[in-house]
C-alpha cells in the first residue's frame, strides 16, 4: 500500500476503509491531521479553514462541531447539504473525517456557548449514517470542552457504528481532555482499561492526549498506552485539544517531538488557534518537526488535480 506520505487526491479518492488505515501504518508517525471549525468565520474570510489547514501541510482534515442535519462551512462555494463534504474533498484532495459526540445527557451551558450541543453533533446511529452518505471517511468519537462525554457512553457507541457501519467508515475513539468529566482528568482520561473496552468494541483508531498537554499527561504515560493500543491492532493519534494549538512555534515543536517519541501514528492538532483552526505556522512547523522540510512542503504544494 502506498504511504500516505506519498498519496494524492487520486490515491484517495479510490481508498477504501483497510487502504487508509495501511497507508497511515506505512507512513511511521509522520502523519498530521488538523481540525477546524465550519460554522464560525474563517481566518482568510472566504477560504475555508478547512482548505487552509490543508494549504499548510494537513493530511488528514477533522471537522469539529460539524452538523450533519444541518452541515455548515463558511467559505464553501454553494452546494446542496448532502454534497458539502464531496464539495471540501474536491477542493482540498483530502481524507476527511468528523467528530461525534457520545452525549446522553448534556451538562449545563451558558446561552451563546461556542460549544453547546446541537442534535446533529450526537454520536447517534442516524447521524453516522448520515455521515457516511455524505462521504466522510472516518467518525472521531470525543467531546468538546464541557459536553459531558463519557468513555463510558464511547464504548456503547463504538458497538452499535462497529455492527452497522464498521466496514464502511473507520472508526476512532477517544478524548483529549476530560471534556467536563473531572472524574476521568488527568491520567484518568484514557487508561489501558479503556483502550481494551475500545478495541473490543470495534474502534481502529485510540485517541490519547498528547504528552504536555494535560496536567500529569508525560511521554512515559502515553508511550505506554501507544504500545498497548498497538498490540491489540489498532492505530493511536495524539491529540493537542488544550488551546495549546495557538502557543508558540518553540512550544508546538516540543510537544510534536514528545509525540514521535510515543510512538503514534497520526498527529493531531485542534482548532484554537485564535478560533475556528490551529495557528498556520504550528501547523508547518508540526510538520517540519515530525517528517522534515520535503515531506511537508511536498504536502503544502501538491495540486489537486494529480
Amino acid at each position: 500500500m502506498k504511504r500516505l506520505l506519498d498519496c494524492t487526491a487520486s490515491d484517495f479518492r479510490t481508498m477504501n476503509k483497510e487502504e487508509l488505515l495501511a497507508s497511515i501504518a506505512g507512513s511511521e508517525g509522520r502523519v498530521l491531521a488538523c481540525e477546524s471549525i465550519g460554522y464560525i468565520q474563517p481566518m482568510l474570510g472566504n477560504v475555508t479553514n478547512a482548505e487552509f489547514t490543508a494549504a499548510m501541510g494537513a493530511d488528514i482534515l477533522l471537522l469539529n462541531m460539524f452538523d450533519v442535519q444541518r452541515p455548515v462551512i463558511q467559505g464553501l462555494p454553494k452546494c446542496e447539504p448532502m454534497e458539502v463534504v464531496a464539495k471540501l474533498k474536491a477542493l482540498t484532495g483530502r481524507p476527511i473525517g468528523i467528530n461525534l459526540e457520545p452525549v446522553d445527557q448534556p451538562l449545563e451551558q451558558e446561552e451563546g456557548d461556542l460549544w453547546a450541543m446541537t442534535d446533529g453533533r450526537k454520536a447517534t446511529l442516524e447521524n453516522a449514517r448520515r455521515a457516511a452518505d455524505m462521504g466522510v471517511n472516518f467518525i472521531l468519537l470525543t467531546g468538546n470542552p464541557g459536553v459531558g462525554v463519557t468513555n463510558e457512553a464511547i464504548v456503547r457507541t463504538l458497538k452499535e457504528y462497529k455492527a452497522e457501519l464498521g466496514d464502511r467508515l473507520i472508526l476512532a475513539a477517544g478524548k483529549m481532555h476530560a471534556s467536563g468529566i473531572l472524574t476521568e482528568g488527568a491520567e484518568h482520561i484514557i487508561t489501558t482499561a479503556d483502550i481494551d473496552a475500545f478495541a473490543q468494541a470495534g474502534a481502529d483508531i485510540i485517541l490519547l492526549p498528547a504528552p504536555g498537554t494535560v496536567p500529569g499527561i508525560t511521554v512515559e504515560y502515553v508511550r505506554g498506552l501507544v504500545t498497548h493500543a498497538h498490540s491489540l491492532g489498532c492505530l493511536t493519534i495524539t491529540a493537542i485539544g488544550t488551546s495549546q494549538e495557538g502557543a508558540d512555534v518553540d512550544t508546538i515543536r516540543q510537544i510534536a517531538l514528545m509525540c514521535k517519541m510515543t510512538g503514534t501514528d497520526i498527529h493531531h492538532l485542534g482548532d484554537a488557534g485564535y478560533a475556528g483552526m490551529s495557528l498556520p505556522e504550528n501547523i508547518q512547523a508540526y510538520s517540519v518537526a515530525i517528517r522534515g522540510i520535503r515531506h511537508t512542503y511536498h504536502r503544502m504544494a501538491c495540486s489537486v488535480n494529480r
